[in-house]
C-alpha cells in the first residue's frame, strides 16, 4: 500500500502570490533549494520526528519509505510534513534505491532515521544552492556516531564519510541488501562538506544487540546468495581482531566505559557473522551427505 501526503507541513510553508507554497522563511533559509530528502524507517516513532524537523527547512519534498512500522511512525512522519510510502523490506540498497526514485527533485539527500542534521550542516547544504547549481555533482558527508548520554560527537568519535548528497542522474544506490552505498558514474565530480551528521545509532545495549543479530543474518544470507563464504579459521580469531579494530582503530578507548561496551558488541557481531556462516555451510554439507546416501 502506498500512502502519499503533501510534502509541506502547515506551519513550515509560507504562501505568497506567484510563489511556490513550499517556499520557506525558516531561520537560515530564504527559499528551500531544489532538493529532496529521503529516509527509510521502521518503528522509529521515538526518533523520526526530530530527524524530520531538522531538515524541514531544507526541502519541500521529504519522503519517508516505511517498511511496516507498528508504533505509529507513519502518522508522525505525516504530521511533521513528510510524504510516506509503505513498502516491504527488500534490504538496505534496494529500499534506498526505491526511495531515491520516488523523490521529486534531481538533487537528493539521504539520511537515516537515527541521524540528525545539525543547523550548521543544514546551512552549508543550503549554501551550495545559493548561487544556482552546486559546483560538484555529489558530496561526501562525515557521519559521526554518538553514544547514549552524549549530545554531540566526541572529538575522537569514529566517523565515515560516504556520499549522501548527490544528483540522481549521476549516482544511485547499490542494490546490495547489506551495503548502502551510492554508486557514481565515472567522472562524477565529488566534493566533501565540512559539517557532520550526528548518528544516534544506539537506543540501548539490548536494542543494539538485537539490531546486530538481525544484521548478521542478512549478511550471511547475502554471502550465500553470492556463493561466498568466510574462512573457518576466522571463527577463532575474528572476535579479538575485531575488538582491537574497534577499541583502538575506531578510538573507542577514548569513550570510557560505553566505548569498551560498544567495542565488545562490535567484536561479537563480527564473530557472530562468521559463526553463522560456518553453521550455514555445515548444515548444507550435512544435507548433501544425507541426500547422497
Amino acid at each position: 500500500m502506498n500512502t502519499r501526503q503533501p510534502a509541506c507541513g502547515g506551519g513550515a510553508a509560507m504562501r505568497s502570490e506567484g510563489a511556490s507554497p513550499c517556499l520557506s522563511r525558516e531561520p537560515g533559509f530564504v527559499t528551500r533549494p531544489p532538493l529532496s530528502v529521503f529516509i527509510i524507517a521502521k518503528n522509529e516513532a521515538d526518533r523520526l520526528p526530530r530527524v524530520i524537523r531538522a531538515v524541514r527547512g531544507m526541502s519541500d519534498d521529504i519522503l519517508v519509505v516505511d517498511s511496516g512500522s507498528t508504533d505509529g511512525t507513519q502518522a508522525l512522519a505525516i504530521a511533521e510534513g513528510a510524504r510516506v510510502i509503505e513498502r516491504e523490506w527488500p534490504g538496505y540498497g534496494p529500499q534506498k534505491r526505491f526511495a531515491e526514485g520516488e523523490c521529486r527533485h534531481n538533487w537528493v539527500l539521504n539520511i537515516d532515521a537515527d541521524e540528525f542534521v545539525p543547523p550548521n550542516l543544514a546551512d552549508e547544504i543550503a549554501g551550495l544552492f545559493a548561487a544556482g547549481e552546486p559546483a560538484a555533482e555529489a558530496y561526501e558527508i562525515r557521519i559521526a556516531e554518538i553514544f547514549p548520554g552524549e549530545d554531540a560527537p566526541h572529538p575522537l568519535a569514529y566517523a565515515l564519510a560516504p556520499v549522501r548528497l548527490y544528483r540522481r542522474d549521476k549516482g544511485t544506490y547499490s542494490l546490495s541488501p547489506v551495503h548502502d552505498r551510492v554508486d557514481l558514474q565515472p567522472g562524477t565530480r565529488v566534493g566533501r562538506l565540512r559539517g557532520t551528521i550526528h548518528h544516534f545509532s544506539v537506543r540501548s545495549i539490548g536494542d543494539q544487540i538485537e539490531k546486530l543479530n538481525a544484521y548478521s543474518d542478512q549478511q550471511v544470507a547475502d554471502l550465500a546468495s553470492r556463493g561466498k563464504s568466510v574462512s573457518t579459521f576466522r571463527v577463532f580469531v575474528e572476535f579479538p581482531a575485531a575488538f582491537v579494530k574497534a577499541y583502538f582503530g575506531r578510538r573507542h578507548f577514548a569513550r570510557g566505559v560505553y566505548g569498551f561496551i560498544t567495542a565488545m558488541n562490535f567484536a561479537f557481531f563480527r564473530w557472530l557473522r562468521v559463526a553463522k556462516d560456518y553453521e550455514r555451510r555445515s548444515i548444507a554439507r550435512k544435507n548433501r551427505q544425507d541426500t547422497n546416501r
